[in-house]
């Protein structure tokens, strides 16, 4: 999968998560489509489609067998990685513990994974 597919994937991934997972409606931002994602966000998107790809990748698959916190715990700690290089001072919130997050992120955030490990199989 090309660079660009993994972080569309990412996208698509986090949207469906979003809109499983929030109550309510989302802000426009959670849900932008692809096309009017910013270029920070696509870069990070990719950055951390590879981290998991690789992250199953070295496991030899077996990363797939993490609890959803875990996995969820995973995607966010790259998440906020990416949030410190694209940003020189990050919102609070965009760098939060995982422990600090909304019920519905740490979710979506365990959908990714889970979406990049199945696009493996």
């Amino acid at each position: 999968m090309s660079q660009t597919d993994g972080a569309q994937l990412f996208r698509e991934a986090w949207i469906a998560g979003v809109r499983k997972h929030f109550a309510g409606e989302p802000k426009a931002g959670y849900v932008t489509p692809w096309e009017d994602t910013p270029d920070w966000e696509r870069q990070a998107a990719a950055a951390v489609y590879e981290q998991v790809r690789q992250f199953l990748v070295v496991s030899a698959g077996q990363a797939a067998k993490l609890g959803r916190e875990q996995k969820s715990q995973f995607v966010a700690l790259c998440w906020t990685a990416q949030m410190y290089k694209h940003f020189e001072d990050p919102k609070p919130g965009y760098v939060a513990d995982w422990s600090d997050l909304p019920a519905w992120q740490r979710e979506t955030d365990a959908d990714v994974f889970e979406a990049i490990a199945e696009s493996l199989v």
